[in-house]
């Protein structure tokens, strides 16, 4: 349960950073557009600090965490993180109203989309996990 409350914080803390970095950096450039620097805060915040908040509350009910569920949450963090990363990749030549080549251009989408795949899934596979464990309890 301490890894899930140290997940916990330190996305509540990239979260922030996100946050204030799209704030600050937008408006230093002096960018009013769209962006896609805007999705980091809330895809940390939701997918990182609330979703181990629950599975926080999850395990202290249900202990459901195995080997098994710790191989699926570095795929979660390695998703989340790449995903993160990829916005800011992304977001960066926007506010800098800097052109990309095509070839650049698909493959920061390209591995923006190989991030969430990997989000994705494991989400499925840790909600799959819970479900046995709560199923079990049953019994």
């Amino acid at each position: 349960m301490k890894r899930y409350i140290n997940m916990t914080l330190l996305y509540a803390i990239l979260a922030m950073s996100g946050g204030v970095f799209y704030r600050e950096f937008t408006k230093f450039n002096d960018f009013t557009a769209q962006t896609t620097l805007k999705a980091v805060h809330p895809h940390y915040f939701l997918l990182g600090m609330v979703f181990f908040l629950l599975l926080l509350l999850l395990e202290k009910n249900f202990s459901f965490t195995s080997k098994k569920t710790q191989r699926v949450l570095v795929a979660y963090h390695i998703g989340l993180n790449l995903t993160a990363v990829m916005f800011v990749v992304r977001g960066v030549p926007q506010v800098m109203k800097t052109t990309l080549s095509a070839g650049i251009n698909a493959a920061i989408s390209g591995v923006a989309g190989i991030g969430h795949i990997v989000l994705g899934v494991s989400l499925v596979l840790l909600l799959i996990q819970i479900k046995h464990s709560v199923l079990a309890m049953k019994v």
